[in-house]
């Protein structure tokens, strides 16, 4: 395994990003791979690490004020084994190919675990949307989609939304790819409920991932209940995990975006998540403005030269990161334990680092990888896609009872493969374990392509 790493550092220098999610894969399916020899001839594992086409595009676009600028676009389709490319599109300036290739390689282990039949792609581009008008927006979005719709379709690859990419933006992207091709398909999700959209869509990722961690509650007699809860991110996914949160009886008591954090000792109420929500999503504001208006709340500006982030350092029971990557560092991990935090399970996508991820278990925290706890948002996209076809939409109560279920067999077949393969408990291993499995052997039946 160590060979077959340091050859694909080799043949992908610089790409950081993509070898660390690489490399937590490798080593946790290593005693899969001792029970499946037959998947070191096929050459599985070297195939699943190799994407199956990468598009890089420019694109042009004009702004209010008449001058014209160039960004770069990606789509990352990593692997179709047992679906069509499925995974979010990513606009925000540190867009690079590495940070789309670890994407779209987790995302292939995601999918798997959804039940639902999707591979792993990701794309995007180093286009900021902060700060630009609806309008320049929208020539962004139409430019980047005269060229991803060569490459697109609904039984092709499906994206999504993801950071800097929400409603408005697949929106514009949507109306043009009806325009290019004249029809109208299922070919994005987190479309807008009038047209082919899905109830719970913008809600699944943190309900899901609230799901995730009440199951890993239940199974050691525990539950949310009671629970202090640090949240990280202000965005889609810390809002409707806060939401979910109080509804199951816990207390949220941080949230952040890029300029700091806040720390409510009262907790995050209804009321105080609503002006929360108003605050990002309307007035595109800034966290400051909670504790100007919340006496019992206090803002920390953030200290890009500090070795930890302080919101890490409170007393709580319960961690989710749902900002970015890497957010989560040792020494975060340490203050986690130090501050009596029982279990951590990721909003984002791999936000915590290895060496913050080995302390955490080490201290006795339940880690939950974000394969695993935040596929809610992708299986609720399956579900739109199923919706699509059928022509047909669920009742909200229809796709959260679906949602539920689908976090419970996640849930269930990451400790089932973490105990069939020695490590019992751990479900960073389990979840890799079966992910991997499931689409190694369809890999496996399809022949060598």
């Amino acid at each position: 395994m160590l060979t077959l790493f340091e050859d694909l550092k080799k043949r992908t220098p610089g790409e950081t990003e993509f070898h660390q999610a690489v490399e937590e894969v490798l080593e946790s399916i290593a005693p899969a791979l001792e029970k499946h020899p037959e998947y070191r001839d096929l050459k599985i594992v070297e195939r699943m690490m190799e994407p199956e086409r990468v598009v890089m595009f420019r694109v042009p676009w004009t702004d209010d004020k008449g001058e014209i600028h160039v960004n770069r676009g990606y789509r990352v389709e990593f692997n179709s084994a047992i679906g069509p490319y499925k995974g979010g599109l990513r606009f925000h300036p540190s867009v690079n190919l590495s940070i789309l290739k670890f994407l779209g390689f987790e995302q292939i282990f995601k999918n798997a675990l959804t039940t639902l039949p999707m591979g792993g792609g990701k794309g995007g581009a180093d286009f900021d949307p902060k700060g630009k008008s609806d309008a320049e927006v929208m020539r962004f979005c139409q430019s980047f989609m005269m060229e991803l719709q060569r490459h697109i379709g609904a039984e092709t690859d499906v994206p999504a939304g993801d950071i800097g990419v929400g409603g408005r933006e697949i929106g514009y992207m949507f109306g043009m790819y009806k325009k290019l091709r004249n029809e109208f398909t299922g070919v994005l999700t987190g479309k807008g409920i009038q047209y082919g959209g899905s109830l719970i869509r913008p809600e699944a990722t943190g309900y899901g991932l609230i799901y995730f961690a009440q199951e890993m509650l239940i199974a050691k007699g525990d539950s949310l209940k009671g629970k202090t809860c640090l949240v990280s991110g202000s965005g889609n996914v810390a809002q409707f995990a806060m939401e979910k949160i109080l509804e199951l009886g816990g207390k949220p008591v941080t949230c952040s975006d890029s300029s700091g954090y806040i720390y409510d000792a009262d907790g995050i109420d209804a009321e105080k998540l609503a002006f929360i929500m108003e605050l990002k999503n309307v007035k595109r504001g800034r966290v400051k403005e909670y504790a100007d208006k919340y006496p019992s709340a206090k803002f920390v500006a953030r200290d890009k030269g500090a070795d930890h982030n302080p919101l890490w350092n409170h007393d709580a029971d319960c961690a989710f990161p749902c900002a970015t990557q890497n957010e989560i560092n040792g020494n975060d991990a340490k203050n986690l334990v130090a501050k009596g935090v029982k279990l951590l399970a990721e909003g984002a996508n791999m936000p915590t680092t290895p060496e913050a991820i080995a302390i955490a278990i080490d201290g006795g925290i339940l880690y939950a990888p974000g394969k695993a706890s935040n596929a809610g948002g992708v299986a609720v996209s399956g579900l739109e896609m199923s919706q699509n076809r059928l022509g047909y939409n669920w009742t909200r109560e229809e796709v959260d009872e679906k949602l539920q279920n689908i976090m419970k067999s996640i849930h269930k077949a990451c400790l089932e493969a973490s105990e069939k393969y020695s490590t019992p408990g751990h479900y960073m291993n389990g979840a890799n374990i079966a992910g991997f499995l499931k689409v190694a052997e369809a890999m496996k039946a399809q022949g060598v392509v």
